[in-house]
């Protein structure tokens, strides 16, 4: 039986985008008796493992939870060292990414960014722009709903402003207004750690997409149990709300 292409005309048994909530950094720490800024480190390296396995196993895109909206409630030293993490993953890994046509893109809000960390965003970005063999998405201060709620007021302001109509599709023209607008539709959302919630993480995009629970902490992550959680998608089927293939037969 022939599985069911996406609602753009891809199949579904490619997960062609695939993101990823890195989570357990600071179990892994703590179970080995360090601080959690000991894990976060651990876990850049994972990052790294896991976007070289990505393209070997047909991702094209990779967006990855990096630094949430609800995250600034965390001990301002965490929240320093996770800030300082991305500078750290830029400036060791920016050369390579480069080099091996790795587009980096960064979604969520820039408001209240140091300028330090914008900096660093706009350089990964301006440098990898002109590549496309292989896109890896960054959520940083990021949040579902805040992208959302977001979205909704640059969609009504150009509504107002005669911009855009209100005829045909209007979640196809709300999607536009998303910070994820120029990615293809989201096909798995995976979590590391045991944790079974997506914790505010591209709420808009899961609408459709395979959810995988892996109980793997994060900084032990890389190419096997990605390809374990690609595996799962491929035996599943994707219906978009339409009835199972042997139960239109049956009906017939």
């Amino acid at each position: 039986m022939a599985k069911p292409s996406g609602p753009q005309g891809e199949e579904s048994a490619i997960a062609r985008h695939v993101a990823l909530i890195m989570d357990g950094n600071g179990r892994w720490a703590k179970r080995r008796g360090f601080p959690r800024t000991f894990g976060h480190r651990a876990g850049v390296t994972a990052l790294k493992r896991t976007v070289e396995a990505a393209p070997t196993l047909g991702i094209e895109w990779l967006t990855v939870f990096g630094f949430s909206t609800e995250n600034w409630s965390r001990p301002p030293a965490e929240v320093a060292e996770l800030m300082s993490l991305l500078k750290h993953y830029v400036d060791s890994d920016l050369e390579r990414l480069e080099r091996e046509g790795v587009r980096v893109h960064v979604i969520g809000r820039r408001e209240g960014l140091s300028a330090d960390i914008l900096e660093v965003i706009e350089r990964a970005e301006s440098r990898t722009r002109a590549n496309d063999r292989f896109h890896l998405q960054v959520a940083f201060n990021y949040g579902g709903r805040a992208d959302i709620a977001d979205a909704a007021r640059r969609y009504a302001r150009a509504l107002a402003a005669g911009e855009i109509s209100d005829e045909g599709d209007p979640e196809a023209a709300f999607s536009g207004f998303l910070s994820t607008a120029e990615a293809p539709p989201v096909d798995l959302i995976v979590r590391t750690s045991g944790e079974r919630r997506l914790s505010n993480f591209l709420l808009w995009e899961a609408a459709y997409a395979e959810l995988v629970f892996q109980d793997v902490l994060w900084p032990d992550y890389g190419a096997e149990p990605l390809r374990a959680a690609v595996e799962e998608f491929k035996a599943r089927e994707r219906r978009y709300g339409r009835a199972e293939a042997d139960d239109v037969l049956a009906a017939g």
